[in-house]
């Protein structure tokens, strides 16, 4: 059987943290920030945990990391 590789976007994406949760970055934050409001830009700021119900979808996409 061949190796099962990890998608490499997601490598890129997410971080598993010790604890089994994995760590994710906000969307809507990169760019035409001009129109959109500074409470919209600052509660973007930071990282926030994937969903339970994608964590099926997350250990598909990084095979070799735990989950």
């Amino acid at each position: 059987m061949p190796k099962m590789k990890t998608k490499s976007g997601a490598k890129k994406r997410f971080r598993v943290r010790p604890g089994g949760t994995v760590k994710r970055g906000q969307a809507f934050k990169r760019h035409i920030l001009t129109k959109k409001s500074t409470k919209v830009k600052r509660h973007h700021r930071g990282t926030l945990t994937v969903r339970e119900t994608e964590m099926g979808r997350m250990a598909q996409m990084l095979p070799c990391r735990g989950l």
